[in-house]
Formats: structure tokens, sequence, C-alpha cells
């Protein structure tokens, strides 16, 4: 979530990477350029610090500039799948890994902030035509990224898509959920994986802001915190690359 959250990651992600040698790292950047899409400077900063791919919300396509990196199937960044057509970029994309490729997808939920009344294809049936068209595609894992409001619906697609994928991580909410686990048939799952970002703040935005907003009815426009405490919250999965089972989730929590 906008400076604060990509200096944060700057500051954390080479113990990650020293700690664990992930195979790949995937990173929600949808708020990394001022809280609003992301910006080819901040994918190329993203990509430098180790990240390997980026997945999508709902201000992804805020900025243009990012439309061909969308629809280029070699760059590492897609947005949700379930815009409907003629929506700029790819549905999903594969990463390759030292292990093999991995298809990555992510979803719009019904219910997603300013975009609630935005026509959205079903994520079910659309989920359900990607791992259609790709099941015969030879990858170690998939993963889908959830970004929607209803915790009811990150709880229930994890459900849905168990045994079919090997996570899905919810995001969007900026608050990290205490419910990371391996569902029944060994997808890993958590409704929230939280934020990189200020941890004083409304999801990332100055507190007097909101506040305002929400107390006397003024219009102002949002000033991410860029002072104070920051949260880095993450999650980290071990996987079966033959049987593409999830193994262990557990969290990242980091505060300083």
């Amino acid at each position: 979530m906008g400076d604060l959250g990509l200096q944060a990651t700057k500051q954390v992600l080479p113990s990650i990477l020293k700690k664990y040698n992930p195979d790949f790292i995937v990173a929600q950047a949808e708020n990394v350029d001022n809280g609003k899409g992301i910006s080819i400077s901040k994918y190329d900063q993203l990509k430098s610090l180790g990240i390997d791919f980026l997945t999508g919300g709902n201000w992804t396509l805020y900025n243009p500039e990012i439309y061909p990196y969308l629809e280029d199937p070699n760059k590492p960044i897609i947005r949700p799948a379930n815009y409907p057509s003629p929506t700029p970029g790819l549905k999903y994309k594969y990463l390759n890994t030292i292990q093999g490729k991995v298809l990555i997808i992510s979803l719009l939920g019904k219910i997603v902030g300013k975009d609630a009344n935005l026509e959205l294809d079903n994520p079910l049936k659309t989920i359900d035509q990607i791992l259609e068209e790709q099941k015969e595609e030879p990858k170690i894992a998939t993963i889908v990224n959830y970004h929607g409001d209803y915790s009811s619906e990150k709880v229930v697609i994890g459900h849905y898509l168990d045994g079919r994928v090997t996570a899905v991580i919810g995001d969007h909410w900026h608050v990290p959920t205490n419910d990371p686990r391996i569902l029944p048939r060994k997808t890993a799952h958590i409704s929230d994986v939280g934020m990189i970002g200020a941890r004083n703040s409304s999801l990332g935005v100055k507190l007097d802001v909101i506040i305002a907003r929400w107390r006397d009815n003024l219009r102002l426009r949002n000033v991410l915190e860029d002072q104070g405490e920051v949260q880095f919250n993450g999650i980290v999965v071990e996987f079966n690359p033959k049987t593409k089972e999830a193994l262990t989730i557990f969290p990242i929590n980091e505060y300083f």
C-alpha cells in the first residue's frame, strides 16, 4: 500500500528470502502507486526486490500505462479474470519457476468497495472455465487470489476450489485474518492475507481523513499515511509439486 508499503517490502523481504528460500513470491500490487493501481516504475521496483508475480484487484486498471503489460503473457502481472470483455488484459498467466509452471489467477468478489455495482462475470463460472481450459497444461500448482469484501464469499470459494487448486488467497480488507489452514482436499486457504503499509491507518489512509469524511460528511480525497508503525503481512505455503497439494500454510505478521 503506497510508498510506505514499498519501503517495508525493501526492508523485510530480504530476510524472508534468506529464511525460507522460496521457489517463487507472489504479491498483490494493486495499491502500490499512491494507493491506486500500479505504474511501470513501481512494477520494476517490485520485480527488482525479488517478487516474481503480481496479482490484480479493483485498482489494477487505474493506470493505463500498465495495460500493455497486462496484455503480454510474458509479463508476470494480471488483472481480475472475471472483468467482462473487452477489458484490457489476460484472464490468467503462467509463471515459470525452477520447479515448473504455476498457473496464477485473480478474481473479484461480487462486492468490492466502490465497484459494488460494477458488472462482473460470475467468479465461480469464470474459474471453472479457466480450470477446464487449462486442465491438460502441465503445471506444478494453481494459485487463486480472491479480492473481495464478503468473508462468506472467501470461505465458500475456498471450499469450492478445494482439491482443484493449490491455494486460494483472499485479500482486499488490508486486515489479516486468523484462519490460514489446509482444507480437507489439500488446498491452502486464508480469508485475507492483510497488507504491507501503515498500521495506524484505515487500510493505509490517514485516519483524520476517514474520520472527517465519516463524521462530517466531507468530500475529501484519500491521503496515505506515511509515518508511524508499519505492518508486513504475508503467508508461506509449502506444497507438493507432483500432486499440486498444499502441505502447510502459515502467516508472516511483522510490525515495526
